[in-house]
């Protein structure tokens, strides 16, 4: 008798643990469920696309800083004077060494250095009246 009893109480309680599973795969298996479970997994993904983003930011902006300071871009690059002195009238340029360690820097110093650009005439030229007497306005 006690066996029975037993086994009857074994057989309650896989049945009570079965329909327990049982009700909880429906419920999961909703229709409303599911979209709720859609909606955390995009949420999520959009929350780690953010952090990937953000990380490669900061990977750029690291990345640039030290293009800048290997190219000299950064104000470390070195000013030095004139070799020669002006003549009055003709303006006074300073050349810009390249930063050591730049790309620039292995270059033969003939290759770095350009010419001079040549100074522009201070008084603009008159367009008031174009070749052949006509003058320059549409009104007229």
């Amino acid at each position: 008798m006690v066996r029975r009893i037993f086994w009857m109480a074994v057989g309650a309680g896989a049945t009570v643990w079965a329909m327990s599973k049982a009700n909880e795969a429906v419920h999961r298996l909703t229709p409303d469920s599911l979209s709720g479970t859609a909606a955390r997994g995009a949420l999520h993904l959009g929350d780690t696309a953010k952090r990937f983003a953000a990380d490669v930011r900061a990977g750029m902006a690291e990345r640039e800083e030290q293009l800048r300071g290997d190219l000299g871009l950064d104000g470390t690059a070195v000013v030095e004077p004139t070799r020669r002195r002006a003549l009055r009238g003709e303006p006074q340029y300073r050349a810009i060494s390249a930063a050591p360690g730049s790309p620039a820097a292995a270059l033969r110093p003939s290759l770095r250095t350009s010419k001079t650009p040549q100074a522009i005439d201070s008084t603009p030229r008159q367009l008031d009246e174009l070749p052949g007497g006509t003058t320059n306005r549409k009104d007229q």
